[in-house]
């Protein structure tokens, strides 16, 4: 069994997230994003654009999934959270997660109306390796 912590490294050293979302029709939806801005504890910290397609679903429904995996040479290994998805807006969330070179995304900086973060609190998840699941609780 994983414990918290070794879960949270495995995560912090890839790359890509993908994060899932549920459409109108009850479908879910999945994207790749960068890696989380910042983790605390069992919340998440993503930038995105507040027109995007995601941003509306999530402000729609709350329920989403984050998935991270590293493919090695000889073993797959992934790690499934589940849990809720918010939407900041609030100045104060928004230049904690602001990075140096982000205008090249928000051209109008940290006060872009098309620059926003999301949220996500796990509170549970799936842990993969070597044909072997387990699931957790946050």
């Amino acid at each position: 069994m994983k414990t918290k912590d070794q879960i949270l490294e495995f995560i912090g050293k890839q790359k890509v997230a993908f994060i899932a979302s549920v459409d109108e029709d009850g479908f879910p939806n999945i994207k790749a994003m960068l890696m989380p801005r910042k983790i605390e504890e069992n919340l998440f910290y993503f930038t995105t654009n507040t027109s995007s397609l995601r941003v509306s679903q999530y402000q729609q429904n709350k329920k989403a999934s984050i998935y991270f995996f590293n493919k090695g040479r000889f073993r797959y290994e992934g790690v499934m959270l589940i849990g809720t998805m918010e939407v900041l807006e609030d100045s104060q969330t928004k230049q904690d997660i602001w990075r140096t070179g982000d205008t090249m995304f928000y051209k109008k900086g940290v006060t872009d109306p098309d620059y926003c973060v999301l949220r996500f609190t796990a509170i549970k998840g799936r842990y993969y390796c070597d044909l072997k699941t387990e699931s957790f609780q946050l």
